[in-house]
């Protein structure tokens, strides 16, 4: 019983899409199913398959992009304020510059020249070993960057008065 109400309903859904999709022309970059007298030499006969065109907005051009003031190279204020909160900076990376250093060397220390000792679970397992000696080797890289990086934000900062 349920399926004579159905047969009449699946059949006129496929009757009405069939029509929606007669011929489709490609004109440049528009898709159309009428061509306009003008474009006839420019629009191509699409065969086969369904086209589905998605319209979206076009985005809005972005406002310029503002420098940070910390990069502009204008004329700076001399207070005392800001001298202060350049020596504190200054003090900060230098700190920071000293506990990478001492980072460095027990990486350095533990790295061994590319053959640390072995932990416990490592003398059974030799890929834990070459995983944690390649992972030594990452953190003195990333270390040495680090310090360059400090090294350079040093660099920035005025020299105080």
């Amino acid at each position: 019983m349920k399926y004579v109400l159905l047969i009449p309903l699946l059949t006129a859904f496929c009757l009405g899409n069939s029509s929606a999709q007669d011929r489709i022309y490609r004109c440049g970059n528009e898709y159309t199913n009428t061509v306009p007298a003008g474009q006839k030499h420019n629009c191509k006969l699409l065969d086969g398959g369904n086209v589905t065109v998605v319209q979206t907005q076009r985005p809005v051009a972005a406002a310029p992009v503002r420098v940070a003031a910390a990069t502009q190279t204008g004329p700076r204020i001399d207070t005392p304020e800001q001298r202060s909160r350049d020596s504190d900076a200054k003090q900060i990376l230098e700190s920071e510059l000293k506990r990478s250093q001492i980072r460095r060397e027990d990486l350095l220390k533990e790295y061994n020249n590319g053959e640390p000792e072995k932990l416990g679970p490592e003398t059974r397992n030799h890929q834990k070993y070459l995983d944690r000696v390649a992972e030594l080797k990452a953190n003195i890289a990333r270390n040495d960057s680090d310090i360059a990086g400090i090294q350079r934000e040093i660099g920035r900062v005025p020299a105080s008065k």
